[in-house]
């Protein structure tokens, strides 16, 4: 294991103690009793060069603890698919929970993975209202995929279809039209790996 620095090494211990609720930056330079809150980002940025942290660079609340390679458990950031951030991006804005799961069950590294929870019945069978979607961060999908993606500043869960330069948007449920994307406003930010049903 990489020498940590004791400043690390006490906030890595913060980190972990509040995996469920991280803290905000402000509460662990108090906790840490530090100058500024930009020492602690250098810390913070330290202990992911030394492969003890993964962070969401648009995201500060969002990090994953990747030293504890005995871990069972990984929480996972849920999003809201009406909560978009300031840019209409998901990621980007605040997660409305952090949902514990084991590590075995996931199928996809922890410090890749996010949660929304299906809103809707227009992908049913499949994924239906209330479901938690496993999905793994990504910008880019295959034709056919499932994807968390953002239309139009509308957070949705569809299936992606490419077709003479063009994306449409397609739904499980056949009473729901597919519609074309807006390629000026379309982004994807993962793809769905899991559905838990939560009923």
């Amino acid at each position: 294991m990489k020498k940590l620095h004791p400043t690390q090494t006490k906030l890595l211990g913060l980190l972990k103690r509040n995996e469920i609720e991280p803290m905000t930056i402000r509460e662990l330079q108090e906790e840490l009793s530090l100058s500024s809150t930009s020492v602690v980002f250098h810390h913070l940025q330290q202990l992911e060069k030394k492969g003890m942290i993964k962070r969401n660079p648009s995201n500060p609340g969002d990090y994953q603890i990747l030293s504890d390679q005995d871990k069972e458990i990984v929480y996972l950031n849920l999003y809201g698919l009406a909560e978009c951030g300031p840019e209409g991006r998901i990621l980007d804005g605040n997660p409305v929970d952090r949902i514990p799961l084991p590590i075995k069950i996931l199928g996809i590294p922890g410090d890749k993975a996010f949660l929304v929870k299906a809103n809707g019945d227009s992908m049913s069978p499949k994924i239906n209202n209330g479901d938690l979607i496993v999905a793994l961060r990504s910008n880019i999908a295959n034709d056919g995929e499932t994807v968390v993606c953002v239309n139009s500043g509308k957070a949705l869960i569809k299936k992606i279809n490419f077709s003479n330069d063009k994306i449409f948007l397609c739904s499980f449920n056949e009473s729901f039209d597919a519609f074309e994307a807006d390629k000026e406003n379309f982004f994807i930010e993962g793809i769905v790996k899991q559905v838990i049903n939560t009923f």
